[in-house]
């Protein structure tokens, strides 16, 4: 769609490497809390909405409890949940339920509206099923409720929507051997008994909130930015003029993905806006230009799974020689210009150390470049150096943003750097203390993030997962999780895992997870066409692919030991178990070829096939 080139960094010669790698390193440890995950209020502390009761878009409509029997029960109605549900209905099984504590189908893309949502990766890439559905995106960087809007479409065309239980929390799962079963509890008063399980709750799901003294004792308006309140700020989902804060004091506690798109309305439209920050995000440049209808009328079958690998390749692993750079954002900008000065030395034969080594110093050229714009755009020198992002590139996730540095040189607007607090005091009747002054505010908004944490119980919300011979889950994932496949557990026969969970790694998400799904559809279907009424790995098979998974591992020691705390690094917690992006250490085809030998096989091999209790 346009020419993509090398970016302006700077050379070699114009940083010092060594001085930003202790630079790097005073940013993380005054960062560092002993706490970890614990700095978080518990879910039971949360202040979200009680969608039992209320859930802001959509009415909750009292009904009866169901007593039932299905198939399959997909925990999650979501991108992962829907996935499974077109991969179920392609593999014949359509004897399911999508279960959600939402109104709606969509996800993080139901909660999340506030103002200024966009995905933040390339939309012919992130957005599935496009060839299957004629659909196409109508820029580079779908808007949230262009997203919400082609769920909806995904949904109506392949024929889901009545298998939606939405607004109905999950409370516990536990197998019955005696039916052979899952048996699942809800608020609502379920007693649904399942087949198969597949977990499809997604990464980002449960809001998080701080855990600051005084947390409750603020008396003005609060809400999380998953839950954004336009009845108080005014303006709308797809038309976010905020004019009801015209005469109100805002603050916002977080400087992520959520903050940097929200946080330039929030400026425009405040009396005062107060941004909160312990950790500066790197903010690039966004180019979002419009989709071009003469660029769509070349594409030929398959184009989407090519652009897909074209942007693993440019962003994760290695870009071949000569290839395009398809994505052409900030995602992929390291690999292209290594690429780019490989081809000016006319294309030198390197080793992988090598490569390697040029990839390092590519990141701190580009971070630096990133910094740099701080300077360019951002008034105060104060400010401009607070917001810098001293760390390498994927230790925080990058962002990209054409307003929110701008929004800085507004006179309403001040950065409040807790860095050296470890975060924001305390808040109080009437605002918040930071660096010993209280701060008065009408209200607060938490762009505080998810639950993304190895605490199991936190990120699911369930009572307790149990499976044969009363085996809990997360006890037994208590060191850290323990699969087949990454997709199986032995204990828990016919539950499926989707997310982060010893599995292949994908820069496209939908991509990664869908995957995951169709296989998952595929053993489903399999069981019930062979008449088998339970599948399990057997002991023997978990612990030959764990011991694997183990060999080839890739090394952590950057993430565990350089990075600054944030969810990719469970906080800085050096003993978690249970990492985001611990994954399959021979890439993400290998994975695939894995998976997909073994359905070809067509033998089942290392499950354990359960027939049916008679009758």
């Amino acid at each position: 769609m346009f020419e993509c080139k090398k970016t302006n960094i700077p050379a070699p010669e114009e940083i010092d490497i060594p001085a930003l790698i202790e630079k790097y390193r005073h940013e993380r440890d005054k960062r560092m809390r002993p706490e970890g995950g614990e700095q978080y209020a518990a879910p039971a502390d949360h202040l979200t909405h009680d969608t039992k009761e209320h859930d802001p878009f959509t009415p909750v409509v009292p009904r009866d409890g169901l007593d039932e029997d299905i198939d399959v029960a997909v925990l999650g109605a979501g991108w992962t949940g829907i996935l499974a549900a077109y991969h179920l209905t392609n593999a014949g099984v359509t004897n399911f339920r999508m279960i959600d504590h939402a109104g709606n189908f969509g996800g993080t893309w139901y909660w999340n509206r506030y103002p200024g949502i966009q995905c933040d990766n390339d939309a012919y890439c992130y957005l599935p099923l496009l060839e299957e559905t004629g659909w196409m995106p109508s820029k580079k960087f779908s808007d949230g409720k262009e997203i919400f809007d082609y769920i909806q479409l995904i949904v109506d065309k392949f024929g889901f929507r009545d298998k939606g239980l939405m607004h109905t929390e999950v409370t516990r799962l536990e197998w019955d051997e005696s039916i052979k079963r899952w048996r699942i509890s809800s608020d609502r008063g379920d007693d649904i008994r399942a087949r198969f399980v597949i977990m499809a709750g997604g990464t980002l799901n449960t809001p998080k909130f701080p855990n600051i003294r005084g947390l409750h004792s603020f008396k003005g308006h609060k809400f999380h930015t998953s839950r954004w309140d336009y009845e108080y700020t005014g303006g709308e989902w797809d038309n976010p003029v905020l004019d009801n804060l015209k005469d109100k004091r805002v603050a916002i506690l977080g400087t992520g993905a959520t903050a940097i798109q929200a946080v330039p309305y929030l400026g425009k439209y405040a009396k005062q806006l107060y941004i909160l920050q312990r950790t500066p995000s790197s903010v690039d440049e966004r180019p979002n230009p419009p989709t071009d209808p003469e660029w769509v009328k070349t594409l030929t079958p398959g184009w989407q799974a090519r652009r897909q690998e074209n942007f693993l390749r440019a962003a994760n692993e290695i870009l071949p020689r000569g290839a395009p750079d398809l994505i052409c954002d900030f995602w992929t900008e390291i690999n292209r210009n290594i690429n780019a000065e490989l081809e000016e030395e006319g294309w030198p034969e390197i080793s992988m150390e090598e490569f390697m080594r040029r990839r390092e110093e590519m990141d701190f050229r580009v971070m630096e470049r990133v910094r740099r714009r701080c300077d360019e755009l951002i008034e105060d020198p104060a400010t401009a150096e607070a917001l810098k992002p001293y760390y390498r590139f994927m230790c925080k996730r990058p962002l990209s943003n054409n307003d929110y540095y701008d929004t800085f040189n507004r006179p309403n607007v001040k950065l409040i750097d807790v860095s050296l607090t470890q975060g924001l005091e305390a808040m109080t009747e009437n605002g918040f203390i930071a660096q010993g002054q209280e701060y008065e505010v009408d209200c607060m908004v938490f762009a505080s993030g998810f639950e993304v944490t190895s605490d199991l119980r936190r990120r699911w919300g369930f009572e307790d997962v149990v499976g044969r011979g009363g085996t809990s889950l997360y006890e037994y994932w208590g060191d850290g999780p323990k699969t087949w496949q990454g997709t199986m557990a032995h204990n828990f026969p016919n539950m499926f895992y989707t997310g982060y969970v010893q599995g292949g790694l994908n820069g496209t998400t939908t991509l990664q997870f869908g995957t995951q799904a169709h296989h998952a559809s595929w053993i489903i279907a399999e069981a019930l066409r062979r008449g088998v009424a339970a599948v399990e790995p057997t002991q023997e098979a978990q612990d030959a692919y764990l011991q694997r998974f183990k060999e080839i591992s890739l090394d952590l020691s950057i993430f565990l030991n350089e990075c600054t705390p944030s969810y990719f690094t469970n906080e800085g917690d050096k003993e978690a178990k249970w990492f985001l992006f611990r994954g399959w250490g021979l890439g993400w085809d290998n994975w695939v070829q894995m998976q997909e030998e073994w359905r070809s096989n067509g033998e089942m091999e290392g499950l354990r096939l359960d027939e049916p209790v008679p009758a």
